[in-house]
């Protein structure tokens, strides 16, 4: 890369890096009642973005991949703040702020493809914590490029439905079994977009990620179940090509995703070791119907915020009474200032946990 392009992405990296971070902000902190106070105390990252854009216009040929990878991280951030900014104050508010955040996933993906070669990005993709952790900086800068590493899709273009995304460890050493998360999406969300809620740490943490898209609009949380078996297919061919801890295999999900992990992973013949579903409904006779012998000692971990208000709080306290009655191992987290958002800064507990529990 030429002198004049390296300078380029001084001034482009950093004010991209901090709209990514300021959309993860809105996306964590997002609730009815506060969001203009939420836009507010962002600011306007996206300008100082805008005004050094158009920098990729002059990079020559040579450099079209990262200068595409630039421009798509970039212009679906301006357009993500763009939406925000025109979300109206009336009760469709809420739903057009979260299609403006579909924006964010989308970004990420495209900024992803220089992670290898850029340390600021590499950084951005890795839990908070460990970003100066040289010894992690080194090993994934010194990953050779994998067929079986890196992010995969199989059958999950945006607007497909029944696919997933998996992403494995680029320091993945064939032959060494590593933990299983599966990442169950919410309702009318699509894996492929919630695989980067788990990314970071997955990639931090040395963990195979897998994220799975329902088929249909949402999960099969009640009637016919079509998904259940598509999961354990999706869990099969994964385990066929990578060698998976048979002790350490999660199924997570967020909003329906997380109540299709309660109602899915109570099957007898779940192949899921541990839960964790967070914003989740929970209806007691769940347990009523579950398996005496699933039930007991199955470790389940409880995310749900006071503030959440689609599934309230108290759904989150009874599925804690009843699980725990009915003999599982439950871990609870219920946080103050979450709404119904993903809290994403808890998926390091989650995977210590499930190392641990």
């Amino acid at each position: 890369m030429y002198k004049s392009e390296l300078e380029d992405l001084t001034a482009i990296v950093p004010p991209l890096l901090r709209a990514l971070g300021a959309l993860e902000f809105i996306s964590r902190y997002l609730n009815p009642e506060d969001f203009s106070a939420i836009m507010a105390a962002c600011g306007s990252p996206d300008e100082d973005l805008g005004q050094h854009l158009s920098l990729l216009t002059l990079w020559p040929r040579a450099l079209a991949g990262p200068k595409t990878a630039l421009a798509t991280a970039s212009d679906h951030v301006l357009l993500a703040f763009q939406e925000l900014r025109a979300v109206p104050d009336e009760a469709d508010g809420l739903g057009a702020a979260y299609r403006a955040l579909r924006h964010l996933p989308r970004a990420q993906e495209a900024l992803y493809s220089l992670a290898s070669g850029m340390p600021p990005i590499s950084r951005y993709f890795l839990d908070p914590p460990c970003r100066d952790e040289a010894h992690l900086l080194g090993s994934l800068a010194q990953a050779e490029p994998s067929p079986d590493t890196g992010i995969l899709h199989f059958d999950n273009e945006p607007g497909t439905r029944g696919g997933y995304s998996v992403y494995v460890p680029e320091t993945y050493v064939p032959g060494v079994a590593l933990p299983l998360v599966m990442a169950l999406h919410g309702g009318s969300g699509h894996g492929r977009g919630f695989l980067w809620s788990w990314l970071r740490d997955a990639r931090t943490y040395g963990t195979i990620l897998v994220a799975p898209t329902s088929m249909g609009r949402t999960w099969a949380i009640s009637g016919e179940d079509p998904d259940t078996p598509n999961l354990s297919a999706i869990l099969d061919r994964v385990r066929a090509r990578w060698p998976v801890d048979p002790g350490r295999i999660l199924l997570a999900g967020m909003s329906d995703g997380g109540t299709f992990a309660y109602v899915s992973g109570l099957e007898t013949a779940s192949p899921f070791t541990h839960l964790a579903p967070t914003a989740a409904a929970f209806h007691p006779m769940l347990t009523g119907f579950a398996d005496p012998d699933r039930m007991a000692g199955l470790p389940i971990h409880i995310t749900h915020g006071t503030l959440d208000w689609m599934f309230p709080v108290t759904m989150a306290r009874e599925a804690r009474a009843a699980l725990s009655a009915a003999g599982a191992r439950v871990a609870y987290r219920e946080i103050d200032d979450l709404s119904h958002t993903w809290p994403r800064e808890l998926n390091a507990d989650v995977l210590r946990w499930l190392n641990t529990a």
